[in-house]
């Protein structure tokens, strides 16, 4: 298992020098990665973008935010998240369901519990988000499939700041009319 961490790292540090980076915003919208070894430019399970390149999501935040990670392709898929090179965690694990997939509808994979799935709370700072298929979907003759397709998306935490201007706004249009009304 060290064995494999350690290659895993090293692989990693050596493809991220050549990876595409893609900028994410902390919209809540999902960002589309591909696994397969078969086609990707390292031979690796990394994640890779549409010309099978390595592939990044970098990002500064100010504040904190929820990093969401889902895999969509085949159920049983699992990945380890990095940022640089430090791990992060691992998605849950999944049953295998071959060939059940949900495809691209990252909503529709992320709510069900067939489909391996991980929230990461971020603090400030700046990321570079990648990832490393760690479990396979079988396919019917039990071989692994080393293929998929997952998604990530990055949600802003309301600082608890705005939540208290928020109420203390609210109050005051609430003063302010109820004065109005006792003036007239």
């Amino acid at each position: 298992m060290i064995k494999q961490s350690v290659l895993a790292m090293a692989l990693l540090s050596a493809i991220c020098t050549q990876a595409e980076a893609v900028t994410l915003n902390a919209d809540g919208a999902w960002h589309a990665f591909d696994v397969d070894n078969s086609v990707s430019n390292s031979g690796g399970l990394e994640w890779i973008d549409l010309d099978n390149n390595a592939l990044s999501f970098d990002f500064t935040l100010t504040g904190s935010a929820v990093l969401r990670v889902v895999d969509a392709g085949f159920a049983g898929d699992r990945f380890k998240i990095f940022n640089t090179a430090s791990v992060i965690g691992e998605t849950s694990a999944a049953v295998n369901n071959y060939p059940t997939s949900v495809y691209s509808d990252f909503d529709l994979a992320y709510a069900s519990s067939d489909y391996s799935r991980g929230e990461f709370l971020l603090g400030a700072g700046s990321y570079q988000i990648s990832g490393l298929l760690i479990q396979s979907a079988l396919d019917d003759t039990s071989t692994e499939l080393n293929a998929t397709v997952g998604a990530v998306s990055l949600t802003a935490v309301p600082l608890p700041a705005a939540a208290g201007l928020y109420a203390a706004g609210a109050g005051l249009l609430g003063l302010v009319s109820r004065r109005r009304k006792s003036t007239k």
